[in-house]
């Protein structure tokens, strides 16, 4: 575990507290403009290609007041009506083609956009989807939500004109300068001593709407996390069992109240930014028919280049403010760039190693060699935890409520990776061996079985998007589940519902189990996997388990009694650290923890059970 790489705090998964991965928060220097240019490697050709027709456009656009300097100072001048024919029909072409030239570039630009955009979610999804789970216990699942679809959007229309803007517009003032100066070298002084004032407010505008950008899709992304908790199944039944509609609401209300006051005040920055530009640039103009005016009156300048003169000025200074305003643009999405590079710069806690190798078809033994486990520096929530499973054997995992049950049996799978120690399988390190074929061979069946919002066969092909329909009702008929779906509206293609709430607890385990059995593991792993079921569902689900079980290394955190007289070993935990291990009747004639535990927790259910047995025969 890499201390460097890591925030060290409490998490609520699993029962256990995990180390919890940094945000990786980028510094200003990560987001630099290089760093959002390098988004863009990809599309070079395209990005030359769009270059060139703005190149193109940008030279056409030269010529229009240069051909109205020539109406005016020489077909007008001479009353040459050929010559006014031909340069106003100059004057529509040139417009003609530079907007069929701009309809072009905005294509090619738009596509090279969205296909950054593109890249970026791909990217920042694909960098998720490799953090270990201690991430996903600390973060809110609608703030990541947020930064892969509101944050994303909300640079889009930077990602859009950033490049292509920032060189066409370089281009024109460049251009125009040149021409500015070869028209007459004393306006075009004039024209520029006041762009300056241009750039004065650009600094502080930049640096404020930054700030509230980045706060603003904070707000956004907490607003997201709540929508997604109190509109989740689970959330509204909380919310209506316990009549928390108007907490609910004021909670809501507060965040979309600061949204829209953060908006607010984005927008007026920049209304008066873009007010401090629209008065910048009548004020060169006039400054210009000023001295060019008094010039004409003298006889010293010609009326047609002052008016060609002044056309160029709006090329000069709409091009000027659209860079800086490009300027403040970028400025105010760092704040959300930054979002986004945190989540791009995320080391996994959890990967595989340089020269990790392909785990075969285990075996199946299983070995814990003085593992420990700290969810802060020094203080362990395992410590020194060894023990081990043979091919084919049941080990129960015992001990009371955060004693790291669930993090000790996640690190087999590798959810966790130890502080100390090695958790080994066929004797090879777990950190050795790639995650893909380590997983291939691991299966687990938890107390609250997850299911997507899709139907039953799309749920059970999660486990092998190979797998034939036989098989997968083979598998049902193994977890005792076939008919039960059969009997469903629409069979295997019936819609399950959010988390699958259209089902029982005990019809979604015994799906668990389905989708377990059709894995095919050698190594299963249960975490209370019958502990919140009613008798009747726990008698099916533990036949179903029974049958999963067969021939397979079984590591499960035991709560029934059912499990831990049928265990081979058990495992007794107790503050991180291993009070006892044995068979049941060893460990009961210990008088330990283990037999203190199964007098307050496992007497009764032995008592219940007895109790029915003789009702049963009757």
């Amino acid at each position: 575990m890499r201390d460097g790489g890591m925030r060290w705090g409490e998490g609520s998964g699993g029962g256990g507290r995990h180390a919890l991965q940094t945000r990786g928060r980028a510094k200003l220097g990560d987001v630099s403009l290089k760093r959002i240019y390098r988004l863009f490697n990809g599309y070079r050709w395209q990005l030359g290609a769009i270059l060139l027709l703005a190149l193109l456009s940008a030279v056409i656009g030269l010529f229009p007041p240069l051909v109205m300097k020539e109406i005016i100072d020489k077909a007008l001048a001479n009353k040459d009506k050929a010559q006014l024919l031909y340069l106003v029909v100059l004057m529509v072409a040139l417009p003609v083609i530079s907007g069929l030239l701009g309809i072009w570039q905005n294509h090619e630009n738009t596509k090279v956009a969205q296909g950054v955009m593109r890249d970026l979610r791909q990217s920042l999804f694909a960098n998720l989807q490799r953090q270990s789970m201690s991430f996903f216990t600390d973060a809110k699942s609608g703030e990541i939500i947020q930064r892969l679809t509101g944050d994303v959007q909300a640079v889009q229309n930077v990602v859009t004109t950033l490049v292509v803007s920032a060189v066409t517009q370089s281009v024109i003032v460049l251009t125009s300068v040149a021409i500015l100066f070869w028209l007459d070298w004393r306006l075009a002084i004039l024209s520029t001593i006041i762009l300056p004032l241009f750039i004065l407010p650009v600094r502080k505008v930049s640096e404020v709407r930054k700030r509230l950008r980045g706060e603003t899709q904070r707000v956004r992304g907490d607003m997201s996390a709540q929508l997604g908790e109190i509109f989740g199944v689970s959330g509204a039944l909380l919310t209506r069992i316990f009549q928390q509609e108007p907490y609910q609401q004021k909670q809501f209300t507060g965040l979309n109240q600061r949204v829209m006051d953060l908006e607010l005040r984005l927008n007026l920055v920049g209304r008066w930014y873009g007010m401090a530009l629209g008065v910048l640039g009548p004020l060169g103009t006039a400054l210009i028919y000023l001295y060019g005016g008094w010039n004409v009156i003298e006889g010293s300048m010609s009326l047609g280049s002052i008016v060609a003169f002044t056309a160029y000025l709006g090329r000069l200074y709409g091009p000027v403010g659209t860079l800086l305003n490009l300027h403040v643009e970028v400025g105010t999405a760092l704040g959300v760039f930054q979002r986004l590079f945190e989540y791009a710069d995320l080391e996994p806690e959890v990967s595989d190693a340089p020269q990790a190798l392909s785990l075969p078809t285990t075996a199946g033994l299983v070995e814990y060699r003085n593992v420990s486990y700290a969810y802060q520096p020094g203080l362990y929530a395992l410590r020194g935890v060894s023990f081990r499973a043979e091919p084919g054997e049941m080990v129960a995992i015992v001990g009371p409520s955060g004693a790291g049950k669930s993090t000790l049996i996640g690190m087999l799978a590798r959810l966790y990776d130890p502080t100390e120690g090695v958790v080994s399988v066929d004797g090879r390190d777990l950190r050795g061996i790639t995650l893909e074929s380590l997983r291939r061979q691991v299966a687990f069946v938890t107390q609250e079985s997850f299911l997507f919002h899709a139907s039953v066969l799309e749920n059970l092909s999660f486990a092998r998007q190979d797998a034939s329909r036989e098989e997968i009702e083979e598998a049902c008929r193994q977890a005792y589940i076939h008919d039960v779906i059969a009997a469903l509206p629409e069979g295997y293609d019936t819609t399950v519902g959010e988390r699958g709430h259209r089902l029982s607890g005990g019809e979604r385990q015994r799906l668990a189990i389905a989708r377990a059995i059709l894995k095919n593991p050698r190594i299963l792993i249960l975490d209370e996997a019958t502990s919140h079921l009613d008798s009747e569902s726990e008698a099916y689900v533990q036949a179903a388990l029974d049958k999963l079980m067969q021939g397979r290394t079984t590591l499960v955190i035991a709560h029934r009694l059912s499990t831990i007289l049928s265990a081979d070993r058990i495992v007794v935990l107790e503050n991180g650290r291993v009070a006892e291990t044995g068979h049941h009747l060893e460990l009961l004639a210990l008088d330990g923890l283990y037999a203190r535990l199964y007098r307050t927790q496992f007497a009764k259910a032995e008592a219940a059970a007895a109790a029915q047995t003789p009702a049963a025969g009757e």
